[in-house]
């Protein structure tokens, strides 16, 4: 069976896709970059993936001031947030960020034994919460040169 012209092209840009390296989950991105019509207008995905970032930084202004007023309950439901919408995407160390910030803001580690001790919490928090800033900001430019918005 002859695979079509629309199927070379697609073996041509997946095998072009650049690596990621860990933050980004390939299998999953990729079935992002499958709902665009043509691999050459990513009309789907980019938009989706540029409107993330935005996303990102708006909740990250927010975590910032859920601790600086230490409200835990605030940063675990803001890391709920973000933590779904980057696993959505595939982005998967943003993911993990936000995981942490999720679970110390229930008072409870990564592992879900409890935390009681707030301090703690919040530390935990700040870390993951600047691993989080970080990584996105790489991974947004890795992104835009991908689709050339840079």
């Amino acid at each position: 069976m002859l695979k079509s012209d629309e199927d070379s092209d697609d073996e041509v840009y997946f095998a072009n896709m650049p690596d990621f390296g860990d933050h980004v989950d390939n299998a999953i991105f990729s079935q992002i970059l499958e709902m665009d019509e043509s691999d050459h207008e990513r009309d789907f995905s980019e938009p989706l993936v540029i409107n993330f970032f935005e996303q990102a930084q708006d909740t990250f202004e927010k975590m910032d001031q859920a601790l600086a007023s230490r409200d835990l309950n605030e940063l675990s439901t803001l890391g709920h947030f973000l933590k779904g919408s980057s696993a959505t995407l595939g982005f998967n160390k943003i993911r993990d960020s936000c995981q942490v910030v999720q679970q110390y803001g229930h008072k409870l580690t990564v592992d879900g034994v409890s935390e009681p001790d707030e301090n703690v919490c919040l530390k935990k928090i700040a870390e993951a919460l600047q691993a989080a800033k970080v990584d996105t900001a790489e991974l947004e430019k890795q992104m835009k040169k991908f689709f050339g918005a840079e």
